[in-house]
């Protein structure tokens, strides 16, 4: 009886402690069947936590989830800012090689460097159930979106171009509301439309208000990339973000590689500075930096609070379009700047509340969303 009693406290402190997943408990000799229960559950460890490489939740106010929020924030606005410089090297990319040699070559470089960052970590391959998730997430960002806005950029200005990015914040938010079950506010939808109104009103003025014919590959490349950026973000919180953009470009690699040996026979190659540039670029910078530190800050703030981020993209993109390809830039940039500026503020406001809310409803053992 005295080994019973005596083993009974030994496993709940092996459960509660530290270690316990690291040295389980052994059980005395001679101990009884409530030893042998202790022992296993000893062995079995604290209950499950979050997937590898996501965020432990923290209750809203503590310094860690401030932190978690701030480098998410931080890493997201370093994905915009790669995404921002996209349109003008494509342009680059264009004086070298044609669309389509183009978009291969970007996605063979892009899948090598990341198919050799996989191997040097051995990176053991994703469970079966990811590969339609990254599958998605290679048709949207690795070979629809980049394929479709180089073809409208044969015909459209970058400043015309930026029109897509105007809309895919709010297509963003909208498909990853319904995918992944976030629920923001009212606040934050109010200031997303807002942006989303001031972006397309400033970008359809500094192009005089004409529709080129690029812009049904302007459209499609919207839908696209805000399916595949909504997946990504979703499987950043079970894995590491730079895995989830580097199995997609993997994944992709032998649609790339077929499509180089087509193209380029068939497109002509003027090889000059701004198209390796542009080219190394789009493949190193665009499709494997760029969409790194974009999920790894989507799966800490939420796909809603990340995709608002980039309402700043169109005018970044002005920005660098003026200064790398010497395009006139509007006088009404700076006030576009500020409004924007305005609501990107007003949505990460409505989604750091609701963000907190819902880590802690995580934390109590549930997972769903909460409506703030």
């Amino acid at each position: 009886m005295r080994a019973q009693d005596s083993a009974t406290p030994s496993a709940a402190i092996a459960v509660a402690g530290p270690s316990a997943t690291a040295h389980p408990a052994t059980a005395a000799p001679g101990a009884g069947p409530s030893t042998a229960t202790g022992t296993t559950r000893a062995a079995s460890g604290p209950p499950p936590g979050p997937p590898a490489g996501t965020a432990s939740p923290s209750p809203p106010g503590s310094s860690s989830g401030s932190s978690a929020d701030r480098s998410g924030t931080v890493l997201a606005g370093l994905g915009v800012v790669a995404f921002s410089l996209t349109f003008p090297a494509t342009a680059w990319g264009l004086e070298s090689f044609g669309p389509w040699s183009l978009v291969a070559l970007r996605s063979v470089l892009a899948a090598l460097i990341a198919g050799g960052v996989l191997l040097a970590a051995r990176v053991p391959l994703p469970a079966r159930r990811h590969w339609g998730g990254l599958a998605v997430v290679g048709g949207g960002t690795v070979v629809g979106f980049p394929l479709l806005t180089t073809l409208a950029l044969q015909t459209s200005t970058t400043s015309h171009a930026a029109v897509v990015v105007g809309l895919l914040p709010l297509t963003t938010a909208v498909l990853g509301s319904l995918r992944t079950g976030e629920r923001p506010s009212r606040l934050f939808w109010v200031a997303a439309l807002a942006g989303a109104a001031v972006v397309i009103a400033f970008t359809v003025q500094q192009s005089g208000g004409a529709l080129t014919t690029g812009d049904l590959y302007l459209f499609g490349a919207l839908l696209v990339c805000a399916a595949g950026y909504t997946e990504g973000g979703r499987l950043a919180r079970v894995m590491p973000g730079w895995q989830v953009i580097g199995w997609a470009l993997v994944l992709c690699l032998p649609l790339a590689v077929a499509g180089s040996l087509v193209a380029l026979p068939l497109e002509p190659v003027r090889l000059n500075t701004h198209g390796v540039l542009g080219l190394v670029w789009v493949a190193a910078g665009s499709a494997f930096l760029g969409l790194y530190v974009w999920y790894r800050g989507m799966a800490a703030i939420g796909v809603a609070r990340a995709s608002q981020l980039q309402l700043a993209q169109p005018l970044l993109t002005l920005g660098w379009s003026f200064l790398l390809l010497g395009e006139e830039l509007s006088v009404a940039a700076p006030v576009a700047a500020v409004a924007v500026l305005v609501c990107i503020a007003a949505t990460q406001r409505a989604g750091r509340r609701a963000g907190a809310r819902s880590r802690t409803v995580r934390s109590g053992g549930e997972s769903r969303p909460v409506r703030s």
